[in-house]
């Protein structure tokens, strides 16, 4: 049994959703305490309870301690069964975050499988659908593990109502880790406002400034108002998609009470600046993190390492490095680089047998 202290590092819920993949992936048995220790509300909240439903569901796995509110779990899984699964999220939790937990083991798995999810699908601190379809899912088919995502209805805190149906196929064995180390050639980008179920004006408001300050027209097809529904509101999500010939970067903004449209364009424009000028950096901080699990998976099938530049390690990445390597024979090593205008991050992931290159150690 692998046992996990949930409170270390980052201490939040990427702990248990990294551990339940893994767990599923490798049959090895989980033990988590202290879950979400240093979240305001620790412990299992709904969305926590649906991603380890849904593992349960697709393993066959043995669960005690799965009650809201639980500091501590036992998740015993069987083989991954592949199939057609629907999983609802009560609130507005988020259905992507769902998604990833069970995604990896899928994706491994020796025929298709069909996701229905119901839920949020544009939420505060989680990846939106548009990340997760534009950005995560292509480089799991460079892996060589294609997929397939749509969004049937946008869902928004606090009503959700969301839907998301994902195809995961079969990957390629074994999967094949790639580097990531340069963007390649720019081929442009644009940007989208959703706000279903609000005054129309808004989201005219966001694209002009966004515009303004990137130097973005309609007229070049770079600002664009997204199609929703009026029932999917009420709700506004602000996304600049920058593709580049290795990557694309999906980055968004959520709209909320006594924040006007003007600022949330103005803090999107910024951060979209910052990724731009920090050009060496082929992932923003989020994708890094999230890109290490499967890419883990490739290197340790496949015995070969690998390596990716990003913009920042945050806690949430470290910690999940951290939790990755208790399960699989593989180390992450990362080191600072300087760029031209601005520092980098170099993050070699390799089989623990390999030299510990680059030198630097987080």
């Amino acid at each position: 049994m692998v046992e996990i202290d949930g409170a270390s590092g980052e201490g939040g819920g990427q702990v248990l959703r990294t551990a339940l993949a893994l767990s599923m992936i490798t049959g090895q048995p989980l033990q988590i305490r202290h879950i979400r220790a240093k979240r305001p509300k620790p412990g299992l909240m709904r969305q926590h309870l649906t991603c380890v439903h849904a593992a349960a569901a697709i393993s066959g796995a043995a669960v005690t301690g799965a009650q809201l509110g639980s500091s501590q779990l036992e998740f015993a899984p069987q083989a991954v069964r592949p199939g057609e699964y629907r999983f609802a999220m009560e609130t507005a939790g988020s259905c992507t975050l769902v998604l990833q937990t069970i995604w990896p083991a899928l994706m491994l798995a020796d025929a298709p499988s069909r996701i229905h999810l119901s839920g949020g699908t544009h939420n505060p601190m989680a990846p939106c659908f548009h990340f997760v379809q534009r950005s995560y899912a292509p480089l799991l088919a460079k892996l060589g593990a294609a997929s397939t995502l749509a969004l049937q209805r946008m869902g928004f805190a606090p009503a959700g109502g969301g839907v998301i149906e994902a195809l995961i196929e079969p990957a390629s064995v074994p999967l094949t880790p790639l580097d990531l180390v340069t963007r390649g050639t720019s081929l442009g980008g644009y940007a989208e406002s959703y706000a279903p179920g609000l005054a129309r004006n808004i989201a005219h408001r966001e694209l002009q400034q966004l515009g303004q300050m990137l130097g973005w027209s309609y007229e070049k097809k770079q600002l664009r108002i997204g199609p929703c529904k009026q029932h999917e509101g009420p709700g506004n999500a602000l996304l600049v998609t920058l593709e580049y010939a290795n990557t694309t970067q999906v980055m968004s903004r959520l709209g909320q009470k006594n924040t006007s449209a003007e600022q949330v364009a103005n803090q999107l424009a910024k951060a979209v600046r910052r990724f731009q000028m920090r050009e060496e950096a082929v992932l923003d901080e989020y994708l890094a993190d999230q890109w290490a699990l499967p890419l883990a998976l490739a290197v340790s099938r496949s015995g070969q390492a690998a390596q990716f530049t990003c913009t920042d390690i945050s806690l949430h990445a470290s910690t999940n490095f951290s939790v990755i390597e208790q399960f699989l024979p593989v180390r992450f090593m990362y080191e600072q680089c300087t760029g031209k205008h601005h520092a980098y991050w170099l993050v070699r992931c390799a089989p623990c047998d390999a030299p510990l290159t680059p030198s630097g150690r987080g």
